[in-house]
């Protein structure tokens, strides 16, 4: 199973430097908008099983116009909502950077609890058992090669790509995701592989497959720099020793 990352686009706490977390009403800005509308260009040619959103309004204005295009009804999954920032909801950011926590946040996100809020592992948890849970759900419906959506948040987009990557929590500021950026993971039975980080191009089916190819035969052999694992014989979720993953 492959799942796209789609972090929403970009909110009016956005431009204005504003932690939005859980605040309500907190939508999308005329780029934001924009970027929710490019999506149909962007990802709307692959065959996209199912959409999941966090039951935030700008995960849900983002994913909406794609969703619509592809004739799928969201699935909304708290598991992938924004982190509970507690006492730091609403605050510009300009100003929690005084705060002590902050530097805990950058240096040791695993030891992080916001004030009256969560914590980032607890994030990490939700999020990783939400992703795992939906890739299995729709393997059983539509088979190991699926590909399924899911939209949430910065965050927790980062979390999700750490534990992909068998990164402790500590390292995952070094991941990005961008608004209306996307990262795609493919969950195989011995591990995930990350095929994209923070993905923010015209197509992202440049490079995608969402399905392997068929197998090579003597009379049509691919060119070797388009020759995945499968055509190797390497058996799925193997990485191929001395080279790439496909």
């Amino acid at each position: 199973m492959t799942v796209i990352l789609l972090r929403h686009g970009r909110s009016t706490s956005n431009t204005a430097g504003i932690l939005a977390g859980r605040s309500e009403g907190v939508d999308l800005d005329d780029k934001g908008r924009e970027q929710a509308a490019g999506l149909i260009d962007r990802i709307g040619e692959l065959p996209v099983r199912a959409v999941v959103s966090s039951p935030m309004l700008r995960c849900r204005n983002t994913v909406a116009p794609l969703a619509r295009a592809l004739c799928l009804e969201p699935l909304i999954d708290d598991r992938l909502s924004e982190v509970d920032y507690g006492e730091w909801t609403g605050r510009k950011i300009a100003d929690l950077i005084n705060e002590p926590m902050w530097k805990i946040v950058q240096a040791h996100p695993s030891a992080a609890m916001f004030p009256s809020g969560e914590g980032l592992s607890q994030v990490q948890a939700r999020a990783v058992a939400a992703v795992r849970e939906h890739d299995r759900l729709l393997a059983d419906q539509h088979g190991g090669d699926a590909l399924w959506l899911a939209c949430t948040h910065g965050d927790v987009i980062k979390s999700v790509i750490a534990d992909a990557y068998g990164m402790h929590l500590d390292g995952f500021q070094r991941v990005t995701a961008d608004p209306a950026s996307v990262s795609v993971v493919r969950y195989t039975p011995m591990r995930p592989f990350v095929l994209h980080v923070n993905h923010t191009g015209a197509r992202l089916s440049a490079g995608l497959r969402a399905a392997p190819p068929p197998k090579a035969s003597s009379a049509n052999v691919p060119d070797d720099n388009k020759v995945g694992e499968s055509d190797r014989g390497v058996p799925p979720g193997d990485a191929i020793v001395g080279g790439s993953t496909g």
